[in-house]
């Protein structure tokens, strides 16, 4: 999964290129601006009914929340099912926002640095030692940095097939409440040797994320989820927002999710999932936000609220193409058809996938999440938004 460990060949990824932002110009003439508003907020909604068509339940249902400017618009789609007990999903809710997780995480990386108690270009052994060691992987020679733009080349944990039998069967019914420590989880990757040497390629791999929240933990004493509350939770007053741990339920008014283990086809019986332990996600894909709460962080991230300027340059500052799919720091660049370049990251965990997507400057964000994993076509809903 995007947030939790879902095989890399299942991930939906907005299609990563090019190195240069362009911020969409605002339209100075207001009727012009609400025409194109009103057409974007159409594509939109039309986007999001298909994909729920395709999905082929009515128990799914599609949130949208866009912010440009100081305009901002929300809907929500779908997701009644009297028949279920189920009522529409309301633009308010609390979801599981998968791997955006890690833009967070990243994020507190970030200020560590900008605080000079960590450079990215340490390696894990200074913080971390002894704890990536065997099968040919070496914690000496792979950076923060590296964990970060997913240039490590750790296996990543939820590729195991025991574990990954485990999650993403229907074995998973069985198993939805164990718990899943960060040490166990580490253990699990190094049973396998890396994928490459660091450095000489990128891929996905939520081991890394998980090894970054045992560093923020060894740099403040406190543990990842204390860090991002109070570095940017609470000062960003994201009251919707949370780090759940083991607890299994979502705090505050949120719809049921449902689950066909991260397939794609509408035959298959969903599964109520809404109720799990996050612990085999940790530092990766932990958490519980909403629209409002999200596009108010990347608005506030990109716009320089939370990172000194050199931090922000490196988050944003792309990997060489030469060695994979292009990635910054905890979210990644893609260049849409009408030349704009957006910055954001996915996120998926059973049953739920998300997307927060920006554009360079932090002034126009959208987000968007389904009750439902393996929905969404995220690319197709960028475009809507972000392409005039």
């Amino acid at each position: 999964m995007t947030g939790t460990g879902r095989p890399r060949g299942r991930r939906r990824r907005l299609a990563t290129a090019g190195a240069v932002a362009l911020a969409l110009t605002a339209l100075t003439n207001p009727v012009a601006a609400d025409e194109r508003t009103d057409r974007s907020r159409e594509r939109t909604l039309a986007v999001l009914r298909a994909d729920l068509d395709r999905a082929g339940d009515r128990r799914l249902g599609a949130l949208v929340q866009v912010r440009d400017g100081r305009s901002r618009w929300s809907a929500a789609v779908g997701g009644e099912d009297r028949r279920a007990g189920q009522q529409p999903r309301h633009p308010g809710e609390r979801f599981r926002i998968g791997s955006i997780t890690k833009t967070f995480v990243a994020t507190v990386l970030l200020q560590l640095q900008g605080e000079g108690r960590v450079d990215l270009d340490d390696p894990v052994e200074r913080w971390l030692p002894g704890l990536v060691q065997g099968n040919g992987n070496d914690g000496s020679r792979i950076t923060l940095r590296q964990l970060l733009n997913h240039t490590s080349g750790l296996y990543g944990y939820d590729r195991d097939p025991v574990l990954a039998s485990r999650l993403f069967t229907e074995a998973f019914l069985t198993h939805r409440f164990a718990t899943h420590t960060p040490a166990e989880l580490v253990r699990t990757a190094l049973a396998h040797p890396p994928h490459f040497a660091p450095g000489t390629g990128r891929r996905y791999s939520n081991t890394n994320y998980v090894l970054a929240g045992l560093v923020i933990e060894r740099v403040t004493g406190r543990t990842y989820a204390t860090e991002i509350r109070r570095r940017i939770i609470d000062p960003l007053e994201l009251r919707s927002t949370s780090l759940p741990g083991t607890r299994t339920r979502i705090p505050g008014p949120h719809a049921r999710a449902h689950s066909r283990f991260f397939g794609t086809d509408a035959s298959v019986p969903l599964h109520d999932v809404t109720a799990l332990n996050p612990s085999s996600a940790g530092a990766a894909g932990e958490m519980i936000s909403s629209l409002t709460d999200l596009t108010r962080f990347s608005r506030a991230l990109l716009g320089g609220r939370l990172l000194p300027r050199a931090e922000l340059a490196q988050m944003l500052t792309p990997t060489s193409a030469a060695i994979g799919p292009v990635g910054g720091l905890g979210m990644s660049p893609s260049r849409l058809s009408c030349e704009v370049t957006v910055w954001g990251h996915d996120g998926g965990i059973h049953g739920w996938s998300s997307l927060l997507v920006s554009t360079r400057d932090g002034r126009t964000s959208a987000a968007f999440n389904y009750n439902a994993d393996s929905t969404g076509s995220f690319r197709a809903l960028a475009e809507s938004v972000f392409c005039p």
